[in-house]
């Protein structure tokens, strides 16, 4: 039936119109958001070390205790993983569209208020700030099914890919932004409000201005979103959840028509047949049958993916110090190193994070997802090794600028590679009352690595050499070797690839399997018929 919709076979066929980039830019704005919301923690971690942890009798300027920066980098990750499974079931229950916004305004609401995080003492803005982040990665992670599940079922088959990647590109815009703004308010401060650096006077390298700071950054991620929202409320529910969930395929020709500017009518009979139809759960055999080994690839490769992924991300600013592509902390004021961290993070964005994302989007529809996310897996590998084997080699005076841009590329591949694809197959390949659901538990498992990756990277890539240790913190394996753990994760995602089927040019009722429900209906109707007796003479 799914596939005799005329509504579904429009969208299928539709030429690339207005509509498709209204939708990229509205979905991709959530995903701007989340980006930057995400990954600005990291500018401001060193910051609110010195602000909140100073020690007079110190060398060295604060920084967060383990178990606090622990917390701050990781909870909102936590509140991601819980919001990815809730509203990725929501969305399949109550409509992608009713949702949509929710997400939106939750994410705005906490987004300011992590800025106004409050306290007399620094664990009571440490542990406000935390709430708020935890809430804020709820809202970010019901962004995740939702968006890429829009996006896919109002593409076109023969592009869905690239505009499913175009909008996880955004990712890389939030990225860039989130460096771009620290910058400004880091220089900003700096001009106005000049220290002498740590080691000359330790209490005044920061100023107390400082703390409005890392609140500005934290709170700039609530504009792009509140702009966007008018926007996501006067999008029409999908019409696949429309026809194939809610089963009113009338509804959807209605909304599509004035969508696609197209006349659609759909045959009562059609709409009356799909109503009639029985539909698998997630946790039926029928379900395990088709799908479980699809389920089981792209949840374990985004897994592996964002164990290596956002480990990188979250100890980038400490390679940067051990290949001194930032001077020793001793040797800046608060604000010069929260400008110099963020000057390091934007290249990164600028040079090896938006150029994969956008190599996906123009490659997908071309070579296929399948391809990029091994060619992914193994460049990583690749690149990963090459920074962990001579490791040495990269932190000697003079080759510094070699493992920067080797670093970049293990990002390139990423970008164009897995991170991109483990976001939009789940969103292509299960059936449309589960697709939002499945696309949840795969992002979770995501976010699960993510975790891994945050918290516990934070530990082990602290040197082997306890006197080299950040304060607070137990020797770890040191980054050589976290650089050979993270390979390996990413071998292992290679092989997990091949449970994951290609998607390219098909439409998404043949790829979920509600083609052939009508097909086995039809099979079993026929034989049913000529298996009848003849009636007695």
């Amino acid at each position: 039936m799914a596939r005799e919709l005329k509504v579904l076979n429009a969208l299928d066929a539709a030429k690339t119109q207005w509509y498709h980039f209204t939708t990229i830019v509205i979905a991709g704005m959530g995903f701007f958001t989340d980006a930057y919301d995400l990954f600005s923690i990291s500018l401001v971690t060193k910051l609110l070390g010195r602000i909140y942890y100073f020690d007079p009798s110190s060398r060295t300027p604060g920084t967060l205790p383990p178990n606090v920066s622990a917390a701050v980098n990781g909870v909102a990750f936590c509140g991601t993983l819980a919001g990815q499974l809730f509203f990725g079931w929501l969305g399949d229950k109550m409509g992608r569209k009713k949702v949509y916004g929710m997400t939106l305004m939750l994410m705005v609401i906490c987004c300011i208020a992590s800025g106004l995080s409050f306290g007399s003492r620094p664990t009571g803005v440490m542990a406000t700030l935390c709430f708020f982040r935890f809430w804020l990665g709820f809202g970010i992670g019901g962004d995740y099914p939702l968006s890429a599940t829009i996006m896919s079922e109002y593409a076109n088959k023969r592009t869905r890919g690239a505009f499913i990647a175009a909008v996880f590109a955004m990712q890389g815009f939030g990225n860039l932004t989130g460096g771009i703004v620290a910058i400004i308010i880091s220089a900003a401060f700096k001009a106005r409000f000049d220290a002498p650096a740590y080691k000359d006077d330790p209490a005044g390298s920061t100023v107390p201005q400082a703390d409005y700071a890392w609140r500005i950054v934290l709170m700039f991620g609530a504009i792009p979103a509140l702009l966007t929202y008018y926007w996501r409320m006067k999008m029409p529910e999908t019409a696949r959840y429309t026809a194939l969930v809610a089963k009113n395929a009338k509804q959807a020709a209605s909304d599509m028509t004035q969508v696609l500017n197209v006349e659609i009518v759909e045959e009562p009979e059609q709409a009356e047949e799909l109503a009639r139809r029985e539909q698998f759960g997630l946790f039926s055999r029928q379900f395990a049958k088709r799908h479980g080994l699809h389920l089981l690839g792209t949840t374990v490769c985004w897994f592996l993916l964002d164990i290596a992924f956002y480990s990188q991300n979250l100890f980038q600013k400490d390679i940067y110090t051990a290949v001194n592509w930032l001077p020793k902390a001793d040797t800046m004021n608060a604000l010069e190193e929260m400008f110099r961290i963020s000057r390091a993070q934007t290249l990164v964005a600028l040079c090896g994070t938006i150029p994969g994302y956008w190599f996906t989007v123009f490659f997908i529809d071309i070579i296929g997802r399948f391809v990029i996310q091994l060619g992914g897996f193994f460049f990583m590998t690749a690149f990963m090794l090459g920074l962990a084997i001579p490791y040495h080699h990269w932190t000697t005076p003079g080759h510094h600028i070699g493992f920067i841009v080797m670093y970049a590329f293990t990002f390139f591949f990423a970008n164009f590679g897995p991170n991109s694809t483990t976001f939009i197959v789940p969103a292509e390949i299960f059936p449309a009352r589960l697709r939002s659901t499945c696309h949840g538990i795969s992002a979770a498992a995501g976010k699960a690595g993510a975790i891994i990756g945050s918290f516990g990277f934070l530990y082990g890539a602290q040197s082997t050499d306890p006197k080299k240790t950040d304060a607070g913190y137990p020797p770890g394996i040191g980054v050589r070797n976290s650089l050979f753990v993270l390979a390996g994760c990413n071998v292992v995602g290679f092989f997990f690839t091949f449970l994951v089927p290609e998607s390219k040019g098909k439409s998404l009722e043949e790829l979920s399997g509600e083609n052939e429900d009508d097909e086995a209906e039809t099979s079993s109707a026929t034989a049913e018929y000529r298996a009848a007796p003849a009636p007695p003479a």
